[in-house]
Formats: C-alpha cells, sequence, structure tokens
C-alpha cells in the first residue's frame, strides 16, 4: 500500500496543524506506520508512530508532550496532530509504513520499505 501525507502548510509558532497519512488502494492492515521529518541540511529523524503488534505509539524526546499520533479504527490514515509547533519543527515530513521486527528499531527508516511523498511543514515567527 501506498501512503500518501496531507494536511501540511504554514503555521505560526505555537500554533497547530494536522497531518494525515492515507492509504492508498487500501488499508495499512499489520503494518507499522510511523512520521518522520527532515529539514534542508539535516538527516531524516524519527517524530512518532504506531506499532500494528501492540498498538503501542512511539514519540521522538524532541515533540514528545506536543505531537501526538492517532489511527482510525479501519486502519487507513495515521493522523500526526502538531501542537504547540516551534521553528524548529519546520521540515518535510514524511509518512512511512513497513514491519518491524524489534521495538527497539521502530525509529529507524531503515525498517521502513514504503514511504510517502513528503508535505511540508513551516512554521513562521
Amino acid at each position: 500500500v501506498q501512503p500518501v501525507e496531507s494536511g501540511g502548510g504554514v503555521v505560526q509558532a505555537g500554533g497547530s496543524l494536522r497531518l494525515s497519512c492515507t492509504a492508498s488502494g487500501g488499508t495499512f492492515g499489520n503494518d507499522d506506520v510511523a512520521w518522520f521529518r527532515q529539514a534542508p541540511g539535516k538527516v531524516r529523524e524519527f517524530v512518532a508512530g504506531l506499532r500494528d503488534f501492540d498498538g503501542r505509539t512511539y514519540t521522538s524526546d524532541s515533540v514528545k508532550g506536543r505531537f501526538t499520533v492517532s489511527r482510525d479504527t479501519g486502519k487507513r490514515t495515521l493522523d500526526l496532530q502538531m501542537n504547540s509547533l516551534k521553528l524548529e519543527d519546520t521540515a518535510v515530513y514524511f509518512c512511512a509504513v513497513g514491519k518491524v521486527t524489534q521495538a527497539a528499531d521502530f525509529r529507524s527508516p531503515a525498517r521502513y520499505d514504503t514511504w510517502g511523498q513528503g508535505t511540508q511543514v513551516t512554521v513562521s515567527s
């Protein structure tokens, strides 16, 4: 299944934005789904995600308490709610799908084999 991101845009610092990752052509089934981001000149980093095996959500320390992920009951979308946005949250946000066998690897981009095109999030001052 191909993940498709939507919901990016420009928002002022302190504001909120909600991104959606939709499974094009079906559902995510038993796949793990996560959000990553990449700012200019920086490596791609894990943001948040949901592991299908146990339904557990994972969040990076840099966004903990501000960002949350949620999945619809039909496993068609994984949303990323972003609150209290900061300038440093500016990046292209990608949705990724894969099967991560070890929980310790959940935050590794290498464990995901299908990626969306990304959506730009710009936080302005």
